[in-house]
């Protein structure tokens, strides 16, 4: 018989959060810490008649919050979570394994969030269109307006950003007075029902946000089939995705579904400004971003230089107990993630690629690693490999780099490390991805600015807070006589 789990000292028991009410059931779920195996939480599991109540609720609420009123309650959440920012970065740290470093810069990017959301809550972006532009054409007024949608938001998030992946769904939900039912990823539940408990606290209606966790087995048709959903909002793999694209039916959906990143180093870069760029773009959030430096495809000319100085800077990343301050990297979400990254580089090794540094694994703490001669054909470059790995490819020409950037399923996004500009305009132009970062890592943005791919990382629809609050809306336009 397994020995019981020991209760972090932080334990959190937590109850669905449904029309206002906590709501708990018999049935749970168990959160643990990826590092220590403390029992960190528990959450209920949903029954289908639970889902269904919240997204009853949720369409038959109509919120008549003013512009005014739902940017002071995003701005008053966004100053709560400052102000408790060592709190909920201990939540994140203690249910994912993300180190306190990166739990407390998601802490400040999830306020940012709430911050833009709230700007972009008090604009009205609505267009007026003369009607005399033609022969035909008549002395009116065409006028838009944006309005939320008639039925509930469906939003399905992923472990890796455990709350600013809920916040960019539910932020744009409330600038747009929506109704959204969230479902958590069940690694990493504690932190949304933390941020949903601010906006309750900032003084957001109930009904606007309900939150339910369960077996996604049981509950997940329910979440993307249910009569009163007009949208689903999803962040997570592509097989999942595309499964919600086959059962969806005559739905709104936005889909963002992974990357497999290139930084891009060509024989003019600055070396320590590239390789600085490429560790912290592989190992920050243990390099469990779908914007995550997954490939550096490095010109052959300067691969040898840039290789020794990457292996030097991930010698020198701190990793370990995500609760020690000190570490630049905790563990990844679980024991198969990390067993799944080890496996995939003895595979390239076992092809001809050269382990330089790392491939070591405690349970889920799995340490930076290098390796480079990998072939773009390898499984660790073909496939999203969601971890701290960095494979080094080379190339002897722009045409040959652009066509290995290219030659996998996803386009997300991309970094390119050049000074020349004939080199930045083709890759703006010819990269098949939804980003080109210029000296900056792929998964540079702001929290406002527009944030998707296309083939398999997405359906091409933005994420961002002002595209996302887009696409929350229905556009409804209305006409009038205009002059004499």
């Amino acid at each position: 018989m397994n020995a019981p789990h020991k209760l972090h000292p932080e334990f959190r028991a937590e109850a669905l959060r449904i029309g206002g009410e906590k709501v708990t059931r018999e049935r749970i779920i168990e959160v643990f810490n990826p590092y220590s195996g403390d029992l960190v939480g528990t959450v209920p599991k949903a029954s289908l008649d639970d889902v269904r109540r919240a997204f009853s609720i949720a369409k038959q609420y109509r919120s008549t919050l003013t512009r005014f009123e739902r940017a002071n309650i995003l701005e008053k959440a966004a100053a709560l979570l400052r102000a408790r920012t060592a709190e909920a970065a201990a939540i994140i740290t203690m249910e994912s394994g993300l180190c306190k470093k990166d739990a407390v810069y998601e802490i400040g990017r999830v306020a940012d969030v709430l911050g833009f959301a709230a700007g972009e809550a008090l604009k009205d972006d609505g267009q007026a269109f003369s009607c005399d532009l033609t022969p035909h054409g008549k002395k009116r007024r065409v006028v838009t307006q944006r309005e939320p949608l008639l039925g509930a938001i469906a939003a399905i998030t992923p472990f890796n950003h455990p709350m600013n992946q809920v916040a960019h769904k539910v932020a744009p939900s409330i600038a747009t007075n929506n109704r959204m039912v969230l479902k958590p990823s069940e690694k990493v539940p504690l932190s949304a029902y933390y941020l949903a408990d601010t906006l309750y606290e900032a003084g957001l209606p109930p009904e606007m946000l309900q939150v339910i966790t369960g077996d996604p087995m049981e509950i997940a048709d329910e979440l993307i089939t249910n009569e009163n959903i007009d949208m689903i909002t999803f962040t997570g793999g592509v097989s999942i995705g595309k499964y919600i694209a086959s059962k969806a039916g005559y739905r709104r959906i936005v889909l963002e579904l992974g990357g497999n990143d290139p930084l891009i180093v060509m024989e003019d870069a600055d070396l320590e400004r590239a390789t600085d760029l490429a560790v912290q773009g592989s190992y920050k959030n243990s390099g469990q971003r779908c914007t995550a430096v997954k490939r550096m495809l490095v010109h052959k000319d300067i691969a040898a230089q840039f290789t020794e100085l990457v292996v030097e800077k991930t010698r020198a990343w701190k990793y370990g107990d995500p609760a020690d301050g000190d570490n630049d990297m905790g563990t990844v979400i679980d024991e198969v993630a990390a067993r799944l990254f080890e496996s995939r580089v003895n595979e390239a090794v076992s092809q001809g690629a050269r382990l330089l540094v790392g491939n070591k694994r405690d349970g889920a703490l799995y340490s930076p690693t290098v390796i480079d001669r990998v072939d773009p054909k390898m499984t660790v470059v073909r496939e999203e490999t969601f971890g701290p790995v960095s494979p080094i490819i080379t190339f002897g020409s722009i045409d040959e780099a652009i066509a290995i950037s290219n030659g996998t399923a996803f386009g997300l996004s991309s970094g390119v490390c050049t000074n020349r500009l004939d080199y930045v305009t083709r890759f703006t132009n010819e990269l098949q991805v939804g980003t080109v970062n210029v000296w900056e890592v792929p998964g540079y943005r702001i929290e406002l600015t527009p944030f998707g791919g296309i083939k398999d990382s997405g359906l091409g629809y933005k994420e961002g807070v002002q595209e996302a609050m887009k696409s929350f809306t229905n556009t409804k336009t209305f006409t009038l006589p205009w002059g004499v």
